[in-house]
């Protein structure tokens, strides 16, 4: 095979941006095969703007209509495992959007339908692909911070206002969306998180629901982890805060990183400061410490990134940068975020998945998902995900 053949699963935000650039060729091994959505619209919108691509309005004709052999799923959270499921049923590959799922229950069968097809499985983690967050993996996974002490992630710059919310029928919704902003925005930072500093062994969170819009959904989320060499991790977001913030530090016996402003800054101990802590005679002392910027080879190279490392590694067998096994670690840790707020208690992982589903079940069953969208922007209006039967 020297060449994949591609079917993309909803045209919309994400969707759309894919089909262009496998379109224009901006993906070496990729061919654009037919795309598939149920919005008469878009596939008015792909007759123009992807010519001669075929177009599907059912997914199952397309998956199963011999043109493809790839297959990239950018629907509504919901449907991405059951989709995933189709594709690898009928032997293709599969690269889905983030989040992997809603619940983790539905992203475990999802992995396990990926294991018996053999087939290459990848998720759109594109931050995966920028030099400094590779950085930050290496420093911790060489051992150069020394023993990992703490994570603090603030990224309270996802400001959106009720207009944003308002734009379709399924955002904002349990039944249409199954979160807000940790299923929504910040699933590439839940999955840096533990891509770089591991998972943690219980989580505890304090979301709060509609608590700077007309809301179901949390958009207020502020979270503690713990692990079990001590460590700990703080996880604070928002989508009502402006101006936000975008700071991520964390220290280890030897050193302490902080990435803010797309730049990595590291103070590196000359000694570690557990030794220094159990062996000075000064009550006062610090070990002496050298500021440095790490040296982060390379460029961030984003969605087109991550769909080119999915074609080599089909094509060529190249290691994939976001396996699709990994999504269900980021979604793990929203979920527990989830029951832990539920319940008023510190959930240990592995997660009770039955009694998330649960909780969520009951938040699907009062959800008033909007069957017209009021008061939305033409430019806003209807967008991707209000388009799917998703409950």
């Amino acid at each position: 095979m020297s060449e994949l053949n591609v079917g993309i699963i909803g045209i919309g935000n994400m969707g759309s941006a894919h089909s262009k650039n496998i379109l224009e060729g901006k993906v070496e091994g990729m061919r654009l095969a037919a795309v598939c959505d149920v919005s008469p619209a878009k596939l008015d919108w792909a007759k123009e703007n992807l010519p001669g691509v075929p177009l599907f309005a059912d997914a199952q004709e397309m998956i199963k209509s011999g043109l493809i052999d790839t297959l990239i799923v950018a629907t509504p959270h919901y449907l991405h495992p059951p989709l995933a499921m189709a594709g690898f049923d009928a032997g293709l590959n599969v690269l889905i959007e983030k989040p992997a799922g809603v619940y983790t229950s539905a992203v475990e069968k999802m992995n396990e339908a990926a294991r018996k097809s053999g087939k290459v499985f990848g998720i759109m983690f594109n931050q995966r692909t920028n030099p400094q967050f590779r950085k930050i993996r290496e420093l911790i996974r060489s051992g150069e911070i020394g023993e990992p002490k703490r994570l603090v992630w603030i990224i309270t710059n996802w400001y959106r206002t009720q207009s944003y919310y308002d734009s379709g029928s399924w955002r904002a919704t349990w039944a249409g969306e199954g979160g807000g902003v940790l299923l929504n925005q910040a699933p590439h930072q839940l999955d840096l998180w533990q891509w770089m500093f591991g998972m943690p062994q219980r989580v505890w969170a304090r979301c709060r629901y509609g608590h700077w819009h007309n809301v179901e959904i949390e958009d207020d989320v502020t979270a503690y982890a713990e692990y079990d060499n001590g460590a700990s991790a703080t996880f604070i977001t928002t989508t009502g805060e402006y101006p936000g913030t975008n700071r991520l530090e964390i220290s280890g016996d030897r050193a302490k990183l902080v990435w803010e402003g797309g730049k990595l800054r590291m103070w590196k101990l000359d000694e570690p400061e557990r030794e220094v802590c159990f062996t000075s005679k000064q009550g006062f002392a610090t070990p002496p410490v050298t500021e440095l910027e790490p040296d982060c080879p390379g460029v961030e190279t984003a969605h087109v990134g991550i769909l080119q490392n999915f074609a080599n590694a089909v094509l060529h067998g190249e290691e994939l940068i976001a396996p699709g096994y990994d999504g269900i670690n980021g979604l793990t840790l929203s979920n527990a975020m989830h029951l832990s707020d539920w319940t008023g208690k510190m959930v240990e992982l592995p997660l009770d998945t039955e009694l998330f589903e649960k909780y969520l079940d009951e938040r699907r069953r009062t959800s008033k998902v909007k069957t017209e969208v009021e008061g939305a922007p033409e430019d806003i209006r209807g967008t991707y995900n209000d388009r799917w039967n998703v409950r």
